[in-house]
């Protein structure tokens, strides 16, 4: 099947402690960039065609969904038939992507929706049926392929059919789809097969050459997860009619492009990921689709010694993903720690400043702000003094999960007592401490746990840097180097948990969403800067007000008691409207 359910994750199944393609091909090409975008989550301004690529692909999965007429008697009038819908596909994606287009906060200095067009979406779309009715051709001259007369018998060949407006969607968990049973999800778009035998009609061949698609109906995460919950990904097509199993990946550009030469090792994660979840099996086929053309892109897949590495591989990038960074970012770096700006997708990456304070590669950071130094004065701090991880005294009193975290993510828990104070002890993310409940007995001691807060109180985070050992094995191990344990481990009542910061805002989005069970979620996040650290702001639902959503790259802000939180190892402070206040300094006037 060509979809499955998170392991480890949330209700978005999503995790920055996993390895993607499009993640593993950021990292290949600039590590500090992945760490930069991917872990800390930094962006830059959102520009057309990064929302295009999306709009398109999905209006191009709505086209192959729909079902021609059994009165359809050639490859001419189908192409017909399905050339009269893109038209109307092409308005829709105009209008998704606009309203995209005005949800975000950021745009791209000197872009603008007004130059997309929409017969050049158009265009897009008739490329991509395009190559997909070569399949459809190809399927009709080989007699509808090694599957026809189950399809006649009612007797589908795979487990999750390809979607299509005449049938039900099928959700990845469709216990959490409320009303599940209510819901009338067929277009009129009956499919009729002929009689067992019979010649291949043209509306048949295209019913069994249509690929499995990302199904817009569900709004669950359609994709595989490694059984082992380290890695995901997400497929455009699968194209499976023939007996042979290719897997797509669909671009909106052209083989030109700068990110081009990275879709080759995007396409052989995904083979190496089917492997992984489908019981060993291997792929047949790797294709591109470049829908500015078309062009067809054929790529050899992985054999199965080549599976066998690739899983060392990239186990080990997994590995050295969540081995980078601790604490407040810093940026910009030296420039033995910057990159040369020259890869695709790098900006922030490339920041960099030398010994005698002059900034390189700052062309991004001066279209935001001028400034290059701020002067932090009490009572904030600067983002660099903001608590790292602790060790810490106690004994445990109870221990439950998994069960759903703030991010409604299952992860372990217990209670840590310690004179009299008790507080929440828990994984930072699903399965980053997953011993939580194996360790020790009795006195011990938590070595490198992340002080937070949550609704007021403090709470401890785990992840792989942590530790849980005895107090006779943590004495003895500080002993062995000659270092008193007392002075280097916090009393509970003591943890910091907020922090007063202040700095630039460097970028800023605004995601919202549906959860499984179709519970709406929003969140809004920056990146504050006070020219020597980053840091991510982060507030969620109800915590969002207006005054929020006015804020702009550079920007300077001054926030009062923000809680202190972590994701990915990284430190994440988030705005409460009852305890936290943001203020926005005014800007300089011009003279």
């Amino acid at each position: 099947m060509p979809v499955g359910n998170p392991p480890l994750g949330g209700p978005l199944g999503r995790s920055r402690s996993r390895i993607s393609a499009s993640g593993l091909t950021t990292f290949l090409r600039c590590q500090r960039q992945w760490f930069l975008g991917r872990k800390l989550g930094l962006s830059g301004p959102t520009n057309p065609s990064q929302i295009l690529g999306i709009v398109i692909e999905d209006e191009l999965c709505g086209l192959f969904m729909h079902r021609p007429d059994a009165s359809i008697d050639s490859l001419t009038s189908l192409s017909r038939w399905i050339n009269e819908k893109i038209p109307e596909a092409a308005q829709r994606a105009y209008d998704d992507g606009l309203t995209a287009w005005q949800a975000s906060l950021w745009h791209a200095e000197g872009s603008s929706w007004d130059d997309v067009q929409v017969d050049v979406l158009e265009e897009k779309l008739r490329s991509g049926m395009t190559l997909f009715m070569e399949e459809v051709n190809r399927c009709h001259s080989e007699h509808g392929g090694p599957f026809v007369e189950r399809y006649r018998a009612d007797d589908a060949p795979f487990e999750i059919p390809s979607p299509a407006w005449g049938d039900e969607p099928k959700f990845p968990v469709p216990e959490k789809v409320r009303s599940f049973g209510m819901r009338t999800w067929a277009k009129d778009e009956p499919m009729v097969w002929n009689a067992q035998g019979a010649p291949v009609s043209w509306h048949e061949a295209w019913e069994i050459a249509r690929p499995w698609v990302k199904d817009p109906r569900v709004h669950q995460p359609q994709r595989l997860y490694h059984p082992d919950g380290w890695a995901a990904g997400e497929l455009d097509l699968v194209m499976r009619w023939d007996g042979r199993i290719r897997l797509i990946d669909v671009k909106s550009g052209d083989p030109t492009s700068r990110f081009a030469s990275s879709l080759q090792h995007q396409l052989r994660f995904y083979a190496w990921l089917w492997h992984e979840t489908h019981d060993t099996m291997l792929v047949d086929g790797l294709e591109g689709w470049y829908l500015s053309g078309p062009h067809r892109i054929d790529y050899t897949p992985p054999t199965l010694d080549e599976i066998a590495s690739m899983t060392e591989e990239f186990f080990l990038v997994n590995k050295a993903m969540q081995n980078m960074g601790s604490g407040p970012v810093a940026l910009p770096v030296l420039p033995g720690e910057a990159c040369d700006g020259e890869a695709a997708g790098c900006h922030w990456c490339s920041l960099a400043q030398d010994l005698d304070g002059t900034f390189i590669n700052d062309e991004l950071l001066d279209s935001i702000t001028s400034i290059r130094e701020l002067n932090i004065t009490s009572p904030s701090q600067t983002l660099a003094e903001i608590p790292n991880r602790v060790n810490v005294q106690g004994s445990f009193t109870g221990a439950w999960g998994p069960l759903p975290n703030h991010f409604s993510e299952p992860v372990l828990g217990a209670m840590l007592v310690a004179g009299g104070v008790q507080l929440t002890v828990e994984e930072s993310e699903p399965g980053s401490f997953p011993k939580l409940h194996e360790g020790p007995k009795g006195d011990i001691v938590i070595l490198n746990a992340l002080p937070g807060v949550w609704r007021g109180a403090p709470r401890l985070y785990l992840d792989a840097k942590s530790e849980v050992i005895s107090l006779s094995d943590a004495q003895q191990r500080f002993d062995e180097k000659g270092i008193d344990l007392s002075k280097h481990t916090t009393r509970l009542g003591l943890l910091r948990t907020r922090a007063n910061v202040e700095g630039v805002v460097l970028s800023l989005q605004k995601r919202s969403g549906v959860r499984l069970d179709e519970k709406p979620w929003t969140m809004l996040s920056m990146h504050l800067w006070d020219g020597k650290h980053v840091v991510e702001i982060a507030a969620f639902g109800s915590s969002i007000t207006g005054q929020m959503e006015s804020i702009r790259p550079g920007d300077e802000l001054q926030l009062m008691a923000a809680e202190l939180g972590w994701r990915a190892g990284l430190p994440q402070l988030r705005m409460d409207t009852r305890k936290t206040r943001l203020t926005l300094k005014p800007k300089p006037k011009s003279s």
